[in-house]
């Protein structure tokens, strides 16, 4: 089975923690050379230097502040002029949790934004080079939300069910050309985020942060959370050549959590 990036160019964001982080150091030990995206530049940095370069790959990294999509265009549409990228990885920090209902406007549009908008203005950045090189791997990291969704957490639900079906519709469109979009679903991660959700609903809840884990991961056939690394692997995969006939599908990593096929 052929899951050698040897070669090619990928594109991480989120890169300097959680699952973005561990999807980026297993892409470079896979042999891609790797640039980092996120907007703390003194933590891409340290990120780099973890980065395997056993194969003699060249991994650099992009400044980028996804709140900000005009300046996202700019940098990104700089460094890929004369770059082709082979692997896209689309990832980024969540919305805060709480109630639909409860929710105002703005915060629905803001994390569209930062979401949605920002994941198309990767795309198109990175997919005329995809088109050339005949090789493309778009990933969304995204959330078991889109399959059922997750209580307390509103905004998400609403904005990953937005990426999803848009990944789905770009599968179609761009399969002809070699290119792949696909998404990986993370459950319980043991990452900063699940650390915030647990903290909220503690809050929210009376229950201490102990008690939220303790239920969340009884709701897990595993019984336990995920390491970031295991949902990095399911990435690679998606991202390697062996993964070429999968195309437009939702991967859940969740230890058997999510109730639906």
């Amino acid at each position: 089975m052929d899951i050698s990036l040897v070669g090619k160019n990928a594109l991480v964001c989120g890169s300097t923690q959680g699952i973005g982080k561990a999807v980026a150091i297993e892409l470079a030990l896979l042999g891609a050379s790797v640039t980092l995206v996120a907007r703390n530049e003194a933590k891409l940095k340290l990120v780099l230097e973890e980065l395997s370069s056993s194969t003699g790959q060249k991994h650099n990294y992009i400044v980028a502040d996804f709140n900000f999509i005009d300046q996202l265009k700019d940098v990104v549409a700089k460094y890929v002029k004369d770059k082709i990228y082979h692997v896209l990885i689309n990832n980024t920090g969540g919305p805060p949790a709480g109630l639909a209902i409860d929710a105002q406007p703005e915060d629905f549009v803001k994390a569209f934004s930062s979401h949605l908008l920002c994941n198309q203005i990767l795309v198109q950045a990175v997919v005329p080079g995809m088109k050339k090189s005949g090789y493309g791997r778009i990933i969304n990291i995204i959330s078991t939300s889109v399959k059922i969704p997750i209580r307390g957490l509103g905004v998400s639900n609403t904005i990953r069910g937005a990426v999803a079906n848009w990944s789905k519709t770009l599968s179609v469109e761009l399969a002809p050309y070699g290119i792949t979009v696909n998404n990986v679903l993370p459950g319980s991660t043991k990452t900063s985020r699940i650390d915030a959700i647990i903290k909220s609903t503690s809050e929210k809840t009376g229950k201490s942060p102990d008690k939220v884990r303790e239920d969340m991961i009884a709701e897990i056939p595993a019984g336990r959370m995920a390491e970031a690394s295991e949902v990095a692997a399911a990435v690679a995969f998606l991202a390697s050549p062996a993964a070429g006939y999968i195309n437009g599908i939702n991967v859940p990593v969740d230890g058997g959590r999510t109730g639906s096929l």
